[in-house]
């Protein structure tokens, strides 16, 4: 990894001085002016508007004018839940061929799928905080410093600089909520009801904190690391409060109210029963604001599961019996009542639904029936399998059913696209870049009409990837040749299992441009680096092992330097800690 990162480093050396000698503007292309209302997209995005422009202003036209006519039906714009749970293979819902050959149904997602669009070709990032994080704002994780995955205590989270689309939404009168799993940091900035929503109850970490109970230390825990009180005293255990006693299960809030936490910590009981506290609350904000007459967005992102498994005593669903299919079934016996509330509501026909993973299968280290599918890798890689994901999406009377739609779309693009069908797209951030593409013709329209041939892939803060159209290049982990075996045919080698170079060599130049596009881009509109602080300070209720999380186990007095210094200091990028272990 290393040497490709050298690699990289060296190319981007290279490109600079081309963009010195020649002009860099010039050579690639990089917008030089917007109007200010105008909003900033990459680079990549206007060579195809460039190209596109005049066809996407008519269908706009038709689009405005449809979504006219839906309002005045309705009374008010759509409402828009949007539910996007973990690590899920391409194929793993939707698809029952493949179901059946895994030992799993979920027969409620599949019909589901078959009552609007299912996608071939979402991309999001390769693991939860940074697609989450791209997600709320329309940016490729990069550009907020959110690209590496957040555990107790992060000591950081998503920016107030931020713009959410819950903020955006809110500004054109949506009611707001976000349930589930956060995962954007444990600073007071990054609380969900700091971000736009006007009631929350959301973990701000991940699944991993399932394992801080007795029954992960005394099983696949390292031994002590969690709990030494169940065993013996460790003579040399000098100083035993580096461990994060202090993480919560989840915290509850509203816009411009206290902040409290959720559950207590480590009883289990609590931690299962989030998922149907979270359902719960999603159906009664849905019944809340239809009978208030406003449109709403919900954003529901379940827990998903334990690493411990299934709630002890409970009874499997699957005969595979995975915590990954445990979940998915168990969820997709919520999905008739989701779909019941809405119809009873009176809303269903204004309602758009859409179900996605967030990454792909948690491939290296992860828990049984974790596994590729279609495509090679699983979160944290920048291979397909890491960052293609399932993708359904249902509106009745509006999108027709039975659709497959093999279009590229990024998890961006749902910020501008919610923003367009909200009405809200003038509220939208103009001073920075908005990676997000308004891709509300695909919804509307179907299948080839998506504004978008490319996604740049990252893991972490290094470019490792590119697409364009059914051709792929890897930055990063090239094998020796005159310019790196890193080419790949995606309708031939969907896997890329054969890495190409003379055969690609036709795409060689379109990627470097494409490269130093995106990256000059960059240095007009800098990444920014996401902001550190004391976890889980600002709470109503602290128990006192949380509130000894924002503070110090030692007196700061009696240190030669400032201890707060770790704030400051940001660790180099360890590609390990995304790829979990891919050898790639």
């Amino acid at each position: 990894m290393k040497s490709s990162i050298n690699r990289r480093l060296r190319r981007a050396g290279t490109w600079a001085a081309v963009g010195s000698v020649l002009g860099a503007a010039m050579v690639v292309g990089v917008p030089q002016a917007h109007a200010a209302k105008d909003i900033i997209h990459d680079a990549e995005y206007y060579i195809l508007k460039a190209q596109h422009g005049k066809k996407w202003a008519e269908q706009d036209k038709a689009i405005d004018a449809k979504l006219d006519a839906l309002e005045k039906k309705h009374g008010r714009r759509p409402n828009i839940i949007h539910i996007m749970w973990d690590d899920t293979a391409v194929g793993e819902i939707g698809v029952p061929q493949i179901q059946a050959s895994r030992g799993f149904k979920t027969p409620n997602m599949n019909k589901f799928a078959a009552e609007g669009q299912y996608f071939s070709r979402m991309y999001t990032e390769p693991s939860c905080t940074p697609t989450r994080a791209a997600f709320q704002t329309g940016r490729h994780a990069v550009r907020s410093g959110m690209y590496t995955v957040s555990f107790p205590y992060e000591y950081g989270g998503m920016s107030e600089k931020e713009t959410t689309i819950a903020e955006v939404l809110s500004k054109a009168g949506y009611a707001t909520a976000f349930y589930g799993k956060g995962h954007l940091g444990d600073i007071e900035q990054s609380y969900m009801t700091n971000m736009g929503y006007d009631e929350a109850l959301w973990a701000p970490y991940n699944q991993v904190p399932s394992m801080f109970v007795p029954r992960g230390d005394l099983g696949p825990m390292f031994p002590t690391s969690v709990m030494p009180e169940l065993y013996p005293d460790d003579p040399y255990d000098m100083d035993p409060g580096w461990r994060p006693t202090g993480y919560v299960w989840a915290l509850e809030g509203t816009k411009g109210g206290p902040t409290k936490e959720w559950g207590t910590p480590p009883n289990e009981d609590d931690y299962y029963a989030m998922e149907g506290e979270c359902q719960k609350r999603t159906l009664d904000f849905i019944k809340k604001s239809a009978k208030a007459d406003k449109p709403f967005f919900i954003s529901y992102q379940p827990i998903a599961a334990s690493f411990l498994g299934t709630q002890p005593g409970v009874a499997k669903k699957t005969v595979s019996a995975s915590i990954l299919h445990e979940f998915l079934v168990g969820f997709d016996n919520w999905i008739p009542e989701l779909l019941k509330t809405l119809k009873d509501a009176g809303v269903e026909e204004n309602t758009l639904v859409i179900l996605m993973a967030d990454n792909g299968p948690m491939t290296h280290h992860g828990p049984d029936g974790m596994v590729e599918t279609l495509y090679t890798g699983g979160k944290g890689d920048f291979t397909e399998g890491a960052v293609r994901v399932p993708f359904l999406v249902r509106w009745p009377t509006v999108i027709s059913p039975n659709q497959i739609v093999g279009d590229i779309i990024h998890v961006t693009d749902l910020f501008t696209t919610f923003a367009h069908l909200g009405g809200a797209t003038k509220y939208i951030p103009t001073d920075r870049i908005i990676d997000g593409i308004d891709q509300t013709s695909l919804f509307l329209n179907g299948d080839t009409f998506s504004r978008r041939d490319y996604v740049h892939i990252y893991t972490g803060d290094i470019l490792a990837a590119q697409v364009k159209g059914r051709f792929k290049r890897h930055w990063v982990g090239e094998l020796p040749g005159l310019s790196g075996a890193s080419f790949y045919d995606l309708y031939n080698d969907p896997r890329e299992v054969m890495p190409k170079m003379l055969p690609g060599f036709t795409t060689k130049t379109m990627f470097d441009i494409m490269k130093a596009r995106h990256e000059l881009m960059i240095r007009k509109y800098p990444n920014t680096k996401h902001p550190r602080g004391m976890p889980l300070k600002g709470l109503e209720n602290p128990r006192p092992a949380v509130k000894k999380a924002g503070e110090f186990r030692f007196n700061p007095k009696d240190l030669p330097f400032d201890p707060k210094e770790f704030l400051d200091y940001e660790l180099p990028y360890d590609a390990t800690m995304e790829a979990w272990g891919s050898g790639r």
